[in-house]
């Protein structure tokens, strides 16, 4: 069974490859899930098994599982809006349209929506749902099913995808960080709540630390003062959007390093070190100190006046 490549979800695996084999396929399914749980593999592997050519859905081997997996079907279109946060109606409207166009090689036509779709764009969309031809089939993925509007899930089959046990979840993540402790993998899955692609994001952001991180959260848990002016004055010169994102990330460890003092698991060693270093107070004050530059940076305050300033605060 090919959805195996999918972690956890027995289930759902178990009664998708039935139905698939079957040959019983909705003409709508609704993935549902937070972000990191699957929703895009699960997408790719169910257009695959849709167009495969073989008894066991999906083969993975066939022609058309290979392009599919591959990202070069011609009847999997993938509908996106990279401008927006939801896809803009008129982009809708147009692959609405283009629905009505017969597919180029199989007998199915898969649009894929893996972005949100506002009110207007679920209307649209709920227009063709309505009414679709034979060979249209649609999936779209969610965050948050209960977004979607009552006329449009009434018509769907929903995929709700679950978060994986813990032992489950650590294993495959050693095998894709095979560098990381067994506290830094236990850490990850615990504050993912389960969810591989959230895990992931969680160990790479803790794996790499940018020199000044890792120099800033040494001085500042050392409070050796030198260090700390030297590391934010490397940093004057930067660019605003630039400087931005570091204070922002330095806000995520110190926010880690007070949670960790209340028992969560930290990711990084040196989180746990600064957790046992300073005071909550002094986490605290920190990081209400950084938020407050973070906030004059994006009111065109100068990365030099913004680094001069912590400098003078956290010193």
């Amino acid at each position: 069974m090919a959805f195996e490549t999918l972690l956890g979800n027995d289930r759902l695996k178990e009664n998708l490859t039935k139905s698939l084999n079957q040959g019983r396929n909705s003409h709508f399914y609704l993935l549902s899930g937070p972000t990191g749980s699957g929703k895009h593999t699960l997408a790719r592997l169910l257009a695959a098994a849709i167009l495969c050519q073989k008894d066991h859905r999906p083969c993975l081997s066939c022609g058309p599982c290979r392009k599919v997996m591959e990202n070069n079907h011609p009847d999997v279109i993938t509908v996106e809006d990279p401008e927006h946060k939801a896809v803009a109606v008129k982009i809708v409207r147009q692959y609405r349209e283009d629905v009505y166009i017969r597919p180029n090689e199989s007998e199915r036509k898969i649009y894929i929506f893996p972005q949100e779709l506002n009110v207007e764009g679920q209307n649209a969309l709920l227009k063709i749902l309505e009414e679709p031809p034979a060979y249209g089939v649609f999936i779209l993925l969610t965050n948050n099913p209960e977004q979607v509007l009552p006329t449009v899930r009434s018509r769907c089959t929903e995929l709700k995808l679950q978060s994986l046990p813990e032992s489950l979840l650590t294993t495959q993540l050693s095998r894709e960080f095979p560098e990381a402790s067994q506290e830094a993998l236990t850490a990850a899955a615990v504050r993912s709540g389960g969810y591989l692609g959230q895990a992931r994001e969680l160990l790479e952001q803790g794996n790499v630390l940018p020199p000044q991180t890792e120099q800033f959260l040494r001085a500042y848990g050392e409070k050796n003062s030198l260090e700390l002016t030297k590391v934010l004055v490397s940093m004057e010169k930067w660019k605003r959007d630039q400087l931005i994102a570091m204070l922002e990330s330095w806000i995520s460890f110190l926010e880690e390093a007070l949670a960790c003092r209340s028992g969560m698991r930290p990711l990084h060693p040196l989180t746990k070190a600064l957790s046992a270093q300073r005071s909550p107070q002094d986490l605290m004050q920190a990081i209400t100190q950084l938020q407050k530059t973070v906030t004059y940076a994006r009111s065109n305050v100068s990365p030099a006046a913004v680094c001069g300033y912590l400098v003078w605060q956290l010193r």
